[in-house]
């Protein structure tokens, strides 16, 4: 396809429909002296001046076309008027369907209201013509007005039809636009959830048998110290991460690192352990790498499910299960705690409890994005247990 130079861009369409016809007429000049004079002073020149006619139209048309439609419309209707006392009877054919285009143009590019002033106008001409004739004594073919009047309903229908399809596409468009952006919000608020809230539960904790200790135990204390200023240094690294990538999105440059996965759950074991609960640890299947998206969602939906052990079960142990699996990956933590709040986490608890809701919610919503499935609620003997199912591709099942 034939790109149109940026320059030529800018030129207005009338400086191309004028200079056109200014070509044409210096062509014809070539071959007759007088041609400017034929042009304008029409006595019975049943050659020239049409052409004159529809040049200074089709000029004014282009000129107003973009800004003023509906004046476009009235000069191409008023030059076929002046047209019909011409000699050459498809002059104003001509110009009444130019002024049809135009009512397309005009119902495809603005607002209803603007679109019917503008088929009202070549409509009024129909009929005025129609009136002037039936009181002249003039025949009236009423077969051919009839055909008249339907050439600018179509026209209009037409354009109509394209406004009617843009708008829809725009609002598709928008639509997705705001789904995109949501799913992001949704998506950054899962992440800040899941980093911040099982870091900073870690430290609540720490810091609580840091003060209890102080005076009898300092030896406890300096480990709790250290745990919270290790712990405060990955919650940092990850903020980093993430808002380093938002400001990728805004064009700057970020330094990212790699996204959390199931092989830090030895380290999640071991920060778990120092807040004083016992991650009993189990992998089934045979370990394989796996889908970025897979392993972030199963780090963080293991991470989410012991935070809330560690927080509301009021239990000092619980197990965590990663089973690799044909087709998919199986996850399973279990407690056997019997806190008031709930979320791998509450025994007896009814499962409304986890960090107001946003816990579960957040894991269900990241299984759902990947097409697996979840369940979290007590158990039948005690405590809780928080499952997901993660499909993986057929690449990875293998």
């Amino acid at each position: 396809m034939i790109q149109t130079p940026p320059p030529l861009r800018r030129v207005p369409p009338a400086v191309w429909v004028g200079g056109g016809w200014l070509t044409v007429i210096l062509v014809r000049s070539l071959q007759r002296p007088d041609e400017l004079r034929r042009l304008f002073r029409y006595h019975g020149n049943i050659e020239d001046a049409p052409l004159a006619v529809a040049a200074v139209v089709t000029t004014l048309v282009a000129l107003l076309l973009t800004r003023l439609p509906v004046a476009a419309v009235a000069v191409a209707l008023a030059g076929g008027v002046f047209s019909l006392g011409m000699d050459v009877q498809a002059t104003p054919v001509v110009l009444f369907l130019l002024a049809d285009l135009l009512v397309g143009y005009t119902a495809a590019t603005r607002p209803r209201a603007v679109s019917a002033l503008a088929a009202a106008l070549p409509t009024a001409v129909v009929a005025a013509e129609t009136g002037w004739r039936l009181a002249s004594g003039y025949g009236v073919n009423f077969s051919v007005q009839a055909a008249l009047l339907s050439t600018v309903a179509i026209a209009w229908l037409v354009g109509h039809t394209v406004h009617q399809g843009r708008a829809h596409t725009a609002a598709v468009r928008a639509q997705a636009t705001r789904q995109a952006v949501t799913d992001e919000r949704l998506r950054i608020a899962r992440e800040l959830h899941d980093v911040v809230a099982h870091h900073i539960g870690i430290i609540a904790i720490q810091a609580g048998v840091g003060s209890r200790v102080m005076d009898t135990q300092p030896a406890e204390t300096r480990k709790a110290l250290d745990a919270i200023e290790s712990t405060s240094r990955e919650t940092l690294a990850g903020l980093r991460r993430m808002l380093g990538a938002l400001r990728q999105g805004a064009g700057e440059a970020a330094q990212l690192g790699p996204a959390p996965g199931l092989d830090e759950l030895d380290g999640l074991v071991a920060r778990t352990a120092a807040a004083g609960v016992r991650v009993d640890l189990r992998r089934g299947g045979e370990p394989r790498e796996l889908p970025a998206d897979v392993d972030l969602a199963a780090f963080r939906i293991v991470q989410e499910a012991v935070t809330n052990v560690v927080r509301h079960s009021g239990t000092r142990d619980c197990s965590v299960t990663v089973d690799y699996r044909t087709g998919e990956l199986v996850l399973s933590v279990v407690d056997l705690g019997c806190g008031s709040e709930s979320g791998a986490g509450s025994g007896a608890g009814s499962g409304a409890g986890i960090h107001d809701g946003f816990g579960l919610t957040g894991m269900r919503e990241r299984v759902g994005l990947l097409g697996g499935e979840f369940s979290a609620g007590p158990r039948p003997g005690g405590g809780y247990r928080v499952a997901a199912r993660l499909p993986l591709p057929v690449e990875v099942a293998r």
